[in-house]
C-alpha cells in the first residue's frame, strides 16, 4: 500500500482526494490546504465524503514531509506562481519524497522544458532519489495517449488535430480559467494573460515539439493563433456573466508547421453558452464537451473522447479525468527510476492497475 498526501483541494484535488480515500491499495496520510477556511477540517469534509478520515488538512509543508509518504499528488495551481511551485515540489523530492502533479504543464513534455524549470527539479530528484511525474487531460491524455492511439492505426501521417472543445459555462473557475482566457473583456481591454505573445506557444510547443520528435520529422516553427468571439446577447452563467460586446468564446491554436503547412495542431474552443460562436465546430451528438484526436493519412482517423458523470457537470468529470491521470500513475512512479518522467516511459498496462475492487 502507497502511502499519500494530496497537496490542494481545489477544482482538480477534491477530486484525487476523494479517489484516494476510496482506493483500498493507497492510504491518504496528509493533506495540504492553503486557504484559512479548509485548514483544519477533515480530508472527507473537504471533498464530499460522509464518513471522517481523521486526516485534518494543514499549510504546514514541513510537517507534511515528516510524514514520508510514498506520494505526494500535488494539484496546486502553479502556472501562476511557477516560481513558489517548483520549490514546493522541490522540497518533496529533496526528502526522497515521489510526486504525482497535474499542474505546471510545461513538464507534461518534461525534456522539453526550459531550464529555469527542468534543472531545479532534476537536481531535487537527484539529491532525493525521487521521481516526478505530470500529466492531465489538455495538456496531456489528447496530446499522447489519444494521439497515440490514433496514429498506431494509421500506415502514413499527413497532419494530426488535437482539440479540446467544451461548454464551460459551469466551470467554477473564473479567479484563473475566465481571467487568464478573458471571458467578459471587450475588444479594446487589455490583452488577458494566455493571449500575450509567446504564452500559448510556450505552454504547448513542449507537447508539440515532442510528438514531432516521436514521429521522426523536424518543424520549421510553432506558432499560436487566437480568434475572439464577442457576446451579442447578456450571458449568465457560472463561470461569470458576459454583457453584450464582451467575450463569451475563445478559439486558440498552438501549430507546428512544415514546408509552410500546420502538421501538428493543438486546438481549443471555448464557449460559455452553446449559442455562441455558432460558426464553430461543436462536439459531435449533442455533447458539451470533446477531447478530439483527427489524424488525416492512411487512413482518415477520429478518435472523439466524452466524460460525464451522473451527478456532475461535464466540466467536473473532465476533472476528476485529470485528477486519474496521476492517481493511477502513483505505484508505478513510486516504483520508477529517479528524475523526471513522462508519459513515454510508462507502461499503459500500469496505469490500470487498482482501478477495480
Amino acid at each position: 500500500m502507497r502511502r499519500v498526501v494530496q497537496f490542494s483541494t481545489g477544482n482538480v484535488g477534491r477530486h484525487s482526494l476523494h479517489a484516494i480515500i476510496g482506493r483500498p491499495d493507497l492510504e491518504l496520510v496528509g493533506v495540504h490546504a492553503a486557504s484559512p477556511d479548509k485548514i483544519g477540517r477533515d480530508a472527507a469534509e473537504l471533498c464530499g465524503r460522509s464518513e471522517p478520515t481523521g486526516i485534518i488538512a494543514t499549510d504546514d509543508i514541513e510537517a507534511l514531509v515528516a510524514l514520508a509518504p510514498d506520494c505526494v499528488v500535488y494539484t496546486a495551481q502553479g502556472e501562476t506562481r511557477p516560481m513558489a511551485a517548483i520549490e514546493q515540489i522541490a522540497t518533496f523530492l529533496r526528502a526522497g519524497i515521489n510526486v504525482a502533479s497535474t499542474s505546471m504543464v510545461w513538464l507534461v513534455a518534461p525534456r522539453l522544458a526550459d531550464d529555469w524549470l527542468r534543472v531545479p527539479l532534476e537536481q531535487a530528484c537527484k539529491q532525493g532519489n525521487s521521481s516526478l511525474y505530470a500529466n492531465g487531460v489538455d495538456p496531456g491524455y489528447s496530446g499522447d495517449t489519444e494521439v497515440f492511439s490514433a496514429l498506431s492505426l494509421v500506415t502514413r501521417a499527413e497532419s494530426i488535430t488535437v482539440q479540446e472543445i467544451f461548454d464551460y459555462a459551469n466551470y467554477d473557475d473564473f479567479e484563473f480559467t475566465g481571467t487568464t482566457m478573458g471571458f467578459g473583456l471587450g475588444p479594446d481591454d487589455e490583452t488577458p494573460p494566455l493571449f500575450l505573445p509567446g504564452v500559448l506557444t510556450n505552454l504547448w510547443s513542449g507537447p508539440i515539439r515532442n510528438l514531432a520528435g516521436l514521429l521522426g520529422i523536424e518543424l520549421d516553427e510553432v506558432r499560436q493563433r487566437i480568434e475572439p468571439w464577442y457576446a451579442t446577447d447578456t450571458i449568465e452563467c457560472i463561470m461569470t456573466t458576459v454583457e453584450p460586446g464582451q467575450m463569451g468564446a475563445i478559439r486558440f491554436a498552438v501549430e507546428g508547421v512544415r514546408d509552410g503547412t500546420p502538421v501538428i495542431t493543438m486546438e481549443h474552443i471555448t464557449r460559455l453558452t452553446a449559442a455562441a460562436a455558432p460558426d464553430w465546430e461543436y462536439p459531435p451528438d449533442n455533447h458539451t464537451g470533446v477531447h478530439r484526436v483527427v489524424v488525416e493519412g492512411e487512413p482518415r482517423v477520429e478518435i472523439n473522447t466524452h466524460v460525464s458523470h451522473p451527478r456532475l457537470d461535464t466540466t467536473d468529470a473532465g476533472c476528476i479525468s485529470t485528477a486519474a491521470r496521476v492517481v493511477n500513475a502513483i505505484d508505478w512512479i513510486c516504483a520508477a527510476p529517479s528524475g523526471l518522467l513522462s508519459i513515454e516511459d510508462v507502461p499503459p498496462a500500469a496505469l490500470i492497475r487498482g482501478l477495480m475492487w
